[in-house]
């Protein structure tokens, strides 16, 4: 097969390597990899697909991982958007930036995971296909890391001078974006700074602006290494500067996202081993309110401001050796993250509730992954042990609420608020050598995730839900348990002379799946303290977190075709379905089945476009959450990319090309009066809109 038909197209990471040093060192076929950086050349030999040549779409890199199988974007946000994996998000997925993982800052998940990775200085995105490694930490579903630009080691002692910059513009939202790396490297140091800056109006669509949706975001840090021998120690510090950014489906907008970022890394060859150690902060101040981006409230009492924190301490160790004919690696790894978040007025220094206390949750684990052949079958078996232990300080209220909430607050501090929990996953992951063009896959996992500190430590009813952004309020669970996962799928990759296929079947049983439930056994019935607050703040049935049962299958694939001469077809199908084990009900924002197509024309140089979005309809929607059903759609993209030199790479566009008014099923409904978009509808998405993005490296 040509691989010219497989780079350069306008869909993401239709096989798994990066590029040719990076893929002798990973399993192409346990990974996705985006790769979003330039090149330094044009090479028809280099496989895997580069976001600098796809629609742009906004700032948000889900939007990019949403291209990939399985894959799909949860729409909080232009800075906030989740990624959905096979019909899990927010936390239970293995999410990682540039190898860390770290608490997101406010209990709305604002800021989840990829809000810290703006695409100007992203390098790749490894998606784990199906299920993450033990060694990658515990997570119910799969998992993504995106892996920073640096400059790396050169091979020579003088000082070299490397960069990788790029620019970018967007009339949808009149945005414009700036950034990259750029420093010096010689065969044993290497030093580069990285910077970016990203800004946007309000969206547009074809029947309007979308209030509330601008943006701005910031970043600078700086990168450093130095070798010595078979030894290497790294450290990289960030500063993240974001907001005022729209939140429409949420009753409050991100003020500022102020976070610190900073890690080390030792990584040494012995004779018998090697010997990695990390060490990792993050530390987040954030704020949000509903009066900044969108209209205040007419009365000053129900103005509101939350601003809320959240510090992550990360650390781990790791050793790996030659072992049983194959690779065994040996880790001990700790988390631990203080929560807290205040709701307050800012007409009212005696109006205040602090809705999660000081939240403190570790985790302490250890894993063993071998990777080697068992028989004739490539093989990753893992186990890894976790043990998992939270606690939270005490609720108070100020003197301005009335006294529900305080006597809530005195019945919540005298239980016994501590968990303890121990979770075990396992991991059996197997694919053949290629053979007549397939490569087969086979996955078993049992895998466990704890609940979040909001799940068990939400005393008093808000409509803080991790990102659900349903609308309902919600209460936490001091009685929840761990959820446990059993999946299996199997797969084959495909690779002929002219066409390829990656289709993958799976299915993920859950027990102790933590969803909203009614709070009570009379649902309407206003006789607790708790839906009594509730009600007072307009939901007089609020959902409870608990423990049911859970089921999601499904199947995703990526395929093409090459023509004679220089056209070629690209396709992504995706469909999951996720339903409740306990009751006869579907699970909340699951994304519906969806087909995506390009034909490209690719030249040496340059290469154009044409791409079909199709979406069906979703109607296995969730009663729990009020969820409404949503109407399918098609849009049509034109997209082109030139290689003016081996440095300079120019991609522009066309998104939307009809201006057609859609509805994605995963795109939240606006609670932003100031808009085109009626409050209580699901938002829509972005208008015709043009784009022209220029990269430089050297």
């Amino acid at each position: 097969m040509s691989t010219k038909m497989i780079y350069g197209a306008s869909l993401a990471a239709l096989l798994a390597a990066a590029d040719p040093a990076f893929a002798q060192h990973e399993a192409p076929a346990l990974q996705d990899v985006v790769i979003v950086t330039g090149h330094h050349e044009y090479d028809e030999t280099e496989i895997g697909v580069s976001p600098d040549y796809m629609p742009t779409e906004g700032a948000d890199i889900t939007r990019l991982i949403a291209r990939t199988p399985g894959a799909a974007r949860i729409g909080n946000g232009e800075l906030s958007g989740q990624v959905q994996y096979r019909g899990m998000f927010g936390e239970r997925l293995n999410l990682r930036v540039d190898g860390q993982h770290f608490g997101s800052g406010g209990p709305n998940l604002m800021d989840p995971a990829f809000h810290y990775a703006p695409a100007p200085l992203v390098r790749r995105i490894v998606i784990d296909r199906g299920v993450s490694p033990v060694s990658e930490g515990p997570g119910l579903g799969g998992g993504a890391d995106a892996v920073f630009k640096r400059v790396d080691y050169s091979g020579d002692a003088a000082p070299t001078l490397a960069y990788d910059l790029s620019a970018g513009y967007r009339t949808a939202d009149s945005s414009y974006s700036y950034g990259g790396v750029a420093g010096l490297s010689t065969d044993s140091w290497r030093l580069n700074l990285l910077g970016s800056y990203e800004d946007g109006d309000d969206l547009e669509y074809g029947d309007g602006t979308i209030g509330g949706t601008s943006y701005t975001r910031a970043v600078l840090g700086a990168s450093g290494g130095v070798r010595f021998g078979a030894h290497e120690v790294s450290a990289d510090i960030r500063r993240h500067e974001a907001g005022p950014a729209g939140n429409p489906p949420f009753p409050m907008d991100i003020r500022y996202m102020d976070t610190d970022f900073a890690k080390a890394r030792y990584l040494g060859e012995f004779d018998l081993f090697t010997l990695e150690a990390n060490l990792g902060s993050v530390s987040v101040a954030h704020a949000m309110n509903n009066f900044d981006l969108r209209p205040a409230p007419a009365s000053p009492m129900m103005w509101r401001e939350t601003p809320a924190y959240a510090d992550t301490t990360t650390g781990d160790v790791s050793a790996s050796f030659n072992q049983w004919g194959g690779r065994l690696e040996l880790g001990l790894d700790a988390y631990r993250a203080e929560h807290s978040a205040t709701i307050t007025n800012p007409n009212n220094s005696n109006f205040f509730v602090a809705a999660i206390p000081d939240a403190e949750v570790e985790r302490f684990g250890m894993f063993a992954e071998w990777r080697g052949a068992v028989g004739s079958l490539n093989s990753e078996l893992g186990l890894r042990v976790d043990r998992h232990t939270s606690d939270v300080g005490e609720a108070s209220v100020g003197s301005a609420l009335p006294p529900a909430p305080g006597m809530l607050a005195m019945a919540y501090n005298g239980v016994d608020r501590s968990f303890e929990d121990t979770g075990v996953d396992a991991v059996a992951r197997f694919f053949t050598d290629e053979r007549d063009g397939f490569v087969w896959r086979f996955t078993l996992a049992h895998k466990t995730h704890a609940p979040t500190y909001l799940q068990r430590y939400g005393w008093m009813p808000i409509p803080a839900s991790g990102g659900l952004a349903d609308g309902n309020t919600y209460v936490g669970n001091l009685d929840l348990e761990l959820e446990r996962a059993l999946i299996a799928e199997v797969g084959f990759d495909y690779l002929g002379d002219r066409f390829y296929a990656r289709p993958t079947v799976y299915t993920r049983q859950v027990s102790n799946f933590v969803q909203g439930g009614p709070f009570d056994s009379t649902p309407g019935v206003i006789d607790t303290p708790q839906e009594m607050i509730s009600n007072m703040n307009g939901d007089p049935t609020p959902l409870r977190w608990a423990n049911v049962d859970a089921e999601f299958y499904g199947l995703d694939m990526d395929f093409g075709y090459d023509f004679e001469g220089p056209l070629r077809f690209d396709g992504v199908l995706n469909y999951v379905r996720g339903k409740r084990g306990d009751v006869d009900d579907n699970l909340y924002r699951i994304a519906p089945p969806n087909l995506t197509g390009a034909l490209t024309w690719q030249e040496h140089m340059w290469s154009a476009s044409m791409e079909v979005r199709a979406v069906a309809e979703q109607d296995e929607v969730s009663a729990t959450n009020s969820e409404q059903p949503t109407s399918g759609y098609v849009t049509l993209g034109l997209f082109a990319d030139w290689h003016m030199t081996q440095s300079v790479h120019v991609s522009v566009g066309v998104e939307n090309l009809f201006d057609h008014v859609y509805r994605d099923h995963l795109s939240g409904y606006n609670r932003n009066s100031g808009s085109d978009v009626t409050v209580g509808t699901r938002l829509p998405g972005a208008g015709r809109s043009a784009f022209v993005r220029i990269g430089i490296v050297g």
